[in-house]
């Protein structure tokens, strides 16, 4: 009797409970003016690539970037900027942007006199493939521009190295080497191929282990990354030149063949280690089905796992703290299943750096504390809490970042100390070694090679 009477208690209070409860879609965020540039962007994602989304005079926008897009340098790189145009233009008389967590995308809605429009976004949780969806009430000429500033090298500033391994101390006229982008038929084709000596041939030699270099991994060898954006009904255009943010680009438009009332333009990846581009791009070109149902079946099963409200009508903290929490779990829930673990300082979603501090005028791959490097004590502020929330297969990257150095920490212990074990640093690079520019380029004589020569550092 007191068993049965125990589990009717529990039955009505999470009845109660579930009733007063709100859901996920309380905490969506939506925007009725188009945004000034990059900083009014809004987070979307799925799988282990992040989107930046913004309209801007009439344009849709977003940067791509996906987990592991590591260049010679380890600048974790963007594949690019998408801008769509829709002609007439509705989004004159109302518009709308919001940021649906509860589906994982961003719905752009807008109307002009009698011509509607309604835009959406969505990455594809299982195959990387991002999906933009636009329904029109009439035909519309619909153009496509893939927009990339590394179309030619581009020479790093003085700060500008902050964003790839060699930070402050980078080498003479460091350059970020340039994309390769082309028509493909009625596709555009763009990706980064990593070529000759990187970061990771530098910061080996440095550290002495050239004669062990084969035994550790090494992530930035023969790396190619990139993808094709194509939409059925739509042919190659023309290329342009333009400048956004301070940074210039080139763009290559696809346009729609006659006026359309409904499109999906896709853009696919493929981010593979191999020295014959053949074979990254017959990975590129395997045949994937993006379905929106099982999509969203993810997000529903995410949210319903764990979830923290807070339903009070009188506290607007209260609800603002629990908002930033539904936000930053949904951006963390971005890249669930990516090749490497979140990185603390930005994620997927950094943008134009000029928005957030005017000394930084650079490119949109800018960020600050590298990008192949992590550190590990911000890093654990990012995934123990996935312990509490239950998102147990989300920690699977940066249990696997680990795992992957291993051998290079044990290697550390063997050659340095000459006995077993192993040794992982605070600045950790994503190859196992110290970042080089910490483990310190000028160094005393005769001190132990297996210690940074950094006050902050040398004992972590």
């Amino acid at each position: 009797m007191c068993i049965r009477f125990f589990i009717l208690l529990l039955s009505v209070l999470f009845s109660v409970c579930t009733a007063s409860a709100q859901t996920i879609s309380g905490y969506s965020v939506k925007w009725n003016t188009q945004s000034e540039n990059s900083a009014g962007s809004m987070p979307c994602g799925g799988g282990d690539i992040g989107l930046n989304v913004w309209v801007e005079n009439g344009d849709i926008l977003f940067y791509i970037s996906r987990s592991g897009t590591f260049d010679e340098n380890n600048t974790l790189l963007k594949l690019g900027r998408v801008r769509l145009k829709l002609t007439p233009n509705p989004f004159g008389n109302e518009f709308s942007q919001e940021l649906n967590p509860e589906e994982g995308c961003v719905y752009i809605k807008g109307r002009d006199g009698n011509i509607t429009s309604k835009v959406h976004i969505w990455v594809d949780v299982f195959n990387p493939v991002i999906n933009v969806d636009i329904s029109n009430n009439q035909g519309m000429k619909i153009e496509a521009f893939y927009e990339n500033w590394r179309y030619q090298d581009r020479w790093l500033r003085k700060n500008e190295s902050n964003q790839n391994s060699y930070k402050w101390a980078a080498p003479k006229d460091p350059v970020t080497k340039k994309d390769k982008v082309r028509f493909e038929g009625n596709k555009v084709l763009f990706y980064h191929q990593n070529q000759g000596e990187t970061v990771f041939d530098v910061t080996v030699a440095q550290q002495g282990l050239d004669e062990v270099k084969s035994l550790i991994n090494n992530p930035l060898h023969n790396l190619v990354f990139g993808g094709y954006m194509e939409a059925k009904g739509f042919k190659a255009s023309d290329i342009s030149e333009g400048v956004y943010a301070n940074t210039d680009f080139r763009a290559w438009k696809l346009e729609s063949e006659k006026p359309l009332k409904n499109s999906n333009i896709r853009i696919k990846l493929h981010t593979a280690q191999t020295p014959d581009i053949t074979v990254w791009k017959a990975g590129l070109e395997k045949p994937v089905v993006s379905d929106l149902k099982e999509n969203k079946q993810w997000w529903t099963d995410f949210w319903n796992r764990s979830f923290i409200h807070i339903t009070s009508d009188n506290d607007s903290k209260a609800k603002e703290v629990a908002r930033n929490y539904q936000l930053f779990r949904y951006m963390l829930g971005c890249n669930a299943y990516g090749d490497y673990p979140t990185k603390f300082n930005g994620g997927l979603f950094t943008y134009d750096p000029q928005y957030t501090d005017t000394l930084y005028r650079f490119t949109p791959d800018f960020r600050k504390w590298g990008g192949g490097t992590h550190t590990a004590q911000n890093q654990r502020l990012v995934y123990f809490p996935m312990l509490r929330s239950g998102d147990f297969d989300m920690m699977k990257s940066q249990f696997d970042f680990y795992n992957r150095i291993l051998p290079a920490a044990e290697l550390r212990s063997k050659v340095y100390w000459g006995h077993e074990g192993a040794c992982f640093t605070e600045q950790i690079e994503n190859f196992g070694l110290p970042n080089p520019s910490e483990y310190g380029w000028k160094r005393p004589d005769g001190y132990d090679k297996g210690m940074e020569y950094n006050a902050w550092l040398e004992y972590q």
